[in-house]
Order: structure tokens, then sequence, then C-alpha cells
């Protein structure tokens, strides 16, 4: 990570320790050193020295250079959190104003418009991708980061490791999502494409996924393609509601998976 010129290596040291021990993950770790270089920017020295009054001034410039509800309040997560733990410092921060968000509604696809998106994606890894995105609700990391022993045939659920907030979870896996990623599997293995129980879906060197960057900017081109006139992205996908989910049979795979000390056939009869 790079910090200002203004950032002294000691602070710098410090603040990532701060950050390492509470094990933040690396895109929480770059939002912060990059709010701190812009306050760095704008005060022109080291934020040791910047006073109460510095700091609501630059929350000021953020909100009159334009900055968005969700930058300006990731920026002040960053400066609390130098000030409240690396530099032991909290009574700076009494002007400082978390601001209101606006919430908008999501994009949703027509199942016409799905149909059609799908319909028009250039590759058959492209169409397993977002097919997965749409049929299983993925985030587009998370959809790039699978692998070949994510799918479980048996359960009918996907393994998701390591997705927002640093968790694992499992996504239900339908017989027609199931049916595509075979076919999938069966192409990319014929062409060369993938190795066997590698990446789900690999760049052009299957030793690496594909990148998240990589799947959206496709993702956009397809919908142009296709003719579609609305702001569609990865997470677009995810906002289709899929109905009919059988919930008993999404905690039995829970109770399969997760109950330790519990009797599964206790849990069963609870549930009945």
């Amino acid at each position: 990570m790079f910090f200002a010129t203004y950032f002294d290596p000691e602070l710098s040291r410090r603040f990532t320790e701060d950050m390492v021990i509470r094990n933040f993950t690396a895109k929480t770790q770059i939002d912060y050193v990059r709010a701190l270089n812009r306050l760095c920017e704008y005060l022109k020295h080291s934020p040791k020295d910047a006073t109460r009054d510095n700091l609501r001034e630059f929350q000021l410039f953020l909100v009159e250079d334009g900055a968005t509800g969700t930058t300006i309040n990731c920026s002040l997560s960053g400066l609390r959190f130098l000030y409240n733990v690396t530099l032991d410092n909290p009574q700076l921060l009494t002007k400082l104003i978390t601001v209101s968000v606006a919430r908008k509604l999501p994009i949703i696809l027509s199942l016409e418009e799905i149909k059609l998106f799908l319909a028009t994606a250039a590759h058959p890894k492209y169409h397993a991708a977002f097919s997965v995105a749409y049929g299983a609700g993925l985030r587009v990391s998370e959809v790039v980061s699978l692998k070949v022993s994510d799918i479980d045939s048996e359960l009918m659920v996907l393994r998701v490791e390591q997705g927002k907030g640093s968790r694992d979870r499992y996504a239900m896996l339908s017989p027609a999502l199931l049916d595509h990623l075979r076919h999938w599997w069966l192409f990319a293995n014929k062409h060369g494409q993938m190795h066997r129980e590698g990446w789900l879906f690999p760049g052009l060197n299957p030793i690496n996924h594909m990148t998240s960057r990589q799947l959206a900017r496709i993702c956009r081109t397809t919908a142009k393609d296709a003719g579609i006139n609305k702001k569609v992205s990865m997470h677009t996908l995810r906002h289709y509601v899929l109905q009919d989910i059988d919930v008993t049979a999404l905690l039995h795979i829970y109770l399969k998976r997760m109950l330790i000390y519990v009797s599964y056939r206790s849990c069963l009869g609870m549930l009945n």
C-alpha cells in the first residue's frame, strides 16, 4: 500500500499494524489508506497535526467535490480508525458527521430480458458465469472464485468460500443451473480450457481464474449487444426473485452440513 508523502514511516507502520491486528480485509485496508492519503493531500501536512476544524473542513471539501455519501462515509471510517485507534485522539472527531446515503430501487430484468441476455453471451463460459449470478444469487467476486469442487450435486448447493465479510456460505443449486454447469465443464475440458479440478471460470491461463473486472466488463458488453436499454451489471443479475424455494430442503442442507453436537434425526423431528 502506498502512503502519501505527509504520512511519516512510523505512522504508516503503526496504522498498517493496527489494521492487520484487527484482521481487516485487503479491500478495507486499501480504502482506509486511500481516504487518509486524500486527507493528507488536502491538509498538505501530517494528519497528526490536524485540528477538529481541519477535519470538518475536509468533510466539507468532500461534499463540495461531489463525493457520494458512500465515499464520504468510507473516508470518515478511515479517519475514525486513525484517530480513535492509531493516534488515540478521538476528541478530534467530534465535528465529523456520518451522512445519509440515498437508497435506490435495484434495476430488475424481466424473464424475457434474462433469456435474451443469456442467449447473447458470446461464449459458454460467460453463459455459465451469468447463469450462476442469476440462478444462485452470487456476487461477481464469488462467481469468479468458484472451483469445480465447490459444486455439490448431492446436496444441490454451491460452496461459496470467503464471500462478503470473509464468510463461507452455501447457495442453492437448481437442477437447471447444475445442468448448465455440467455442459460448461464438458465443453471446457474437451477444449483444454479448464483443469478438471481447478477454477470453474478460468482466465486465459487456467492456473488463474477470471477477474471480477473482466466478467463485469463482459456483462455490460453482453447487455449492450442484446439491446437491453437498462444499466445492467453483474449485481443486476442477483436481483431476480427466485420463487418456489423449498425451505425445508434448505434447512436440511444446513443441518447436514453444520450441526455437530445435535442428532440430525432429532432435528428432523423438531422440524416436523
